[in-house]
């Protein structure tokens, strides 16, 4: 199962480069994280959720709720 980030962030109306400035985490960083190809054993880790929720001001469970949700593909 894969997460998909990129559809995420189009639907919040967020850019890569939104995140990295409202969450403080490297824009470089995560760049590589949400465009690498995710395995089954490591799809997100807690940096990039933790980055999502900082630039919505959301916690990271209701960010991995909406991910889980809506945004996972089989």
């Amino acid at each position: 199962m894969n997460i998909d980030v990129k559809t995420y962030l189009d639907k919040n109306g967020l850019t890569i480069y939104e995140v990295a400035k409202r969450s403080g985490y490297g824009y470089t960083t995560l760049h590589k994280s949400f465009n690498k190809q995710q395995s089954r054993a490591t799809p997100l880790n807690i940096r990039d959720l933790d980055a999502l929720a900082q630039a919505q001001h959301l916690k990271m469970w209701e960010v991995l709720r909406e991910l889980e949700l809506h945004f996972m593909d089989m």
